[in-house]
């Protein structure tokens, strides 16, 4: 395996705890892992590997020592072994504090929807942003039609029916941007079909929705 290069700019971007974590796990349990299997495991390029990889010798999680075949050989240390342990509990709790952050936020979105009397709501992307949707509409009066996913290809997720087009929906009252990726595009693609306060926006997914005088944000 190579060895630890300088990092470039690219190699030194903010560290999220959950890549950090994988990549000690990652070191964990295969000794021998290449930087470039690493990289595609993480879903990030080799350089930024290498970067990541060298922050956690500098920290003292990771020792490095040479192998045969000019390669490296990458171990955790008691240290590295802690800090897993310390980025787990953490990521759990974050990944907690989301999921009660966003059951919470749709279901003020969907009381939002019952106070107008719309019913019939239509999730816009498909992911783990539209499963707690899901969750969160079993406490409610509302009952959710379809998920809007254009170009994605299962038939169904959460018990709903997967659709590329509002077409292929049929009746509706109201749409809630479950889309984490790119809200901002899903929400501009629907008020360009639809009345603007139709289009419910969680506070958590950042939408400006260039308000037009008098009208109401309509998660709120």
């Amino acid at each position: 395996m190579e060895g630890l290069t300088k990092p470039g700019k690219a190699s030194q971007a903010p560290e999220p705890t959950s890549t950090t974590l994988e990549l000690l796990a990652s070191v964990e349990a295969n000794r021998h892992l290449s930087q470039r299997s690493l990289a595609t495991r993480l879903g990030i390029a080799v350089g930024l590997a290498n970067g990541y990889l060298r922050r956690c010798v500098r920290k003292g999680w990771v020792k490095m020592s040479k192998a045969p075949a000019r390669r490296y050989a990458y171990y955790l240390t008691p240290k590295g072994f802690a800090e897993k342990s310390r980025l787990t509990a953490e990521y759990l709790t974050l990944s907690f504090d989301f999921f009660r952050n966003a059951r919470n936020e749709c279901q003020r979105a969907f009381r939002a929807a019952e106070a107008r009397g719309w019913r019939r709501i239509v999730l816009y992307g498909a992911g783990e942003l539209a499963e707690i949707a899901t969750l969160a509409a079993r406490e409610l009066d509302v009952e959710l039609v379809a998920i809007l996913a254009p170009g994605r290809n299962e038939r169904e997720l959460a018990g709903l029916p997967v659709v590329a087009d509002l077409e292929d929906v049929g009746a509706f009252d109201a749409v809630l941007v479950t889309d984490i990726q790119t809200p901002q595009q899903s929400f501009d693609a629907l008020r360009a079909r639809i009345e603007t306060g139709r289009v419910l926006t969680p506070p958590l997914l950042h939408v400006s929705r260039e308000q037009a005088s008098g009208e109401t944000e309509a998660a709120e």
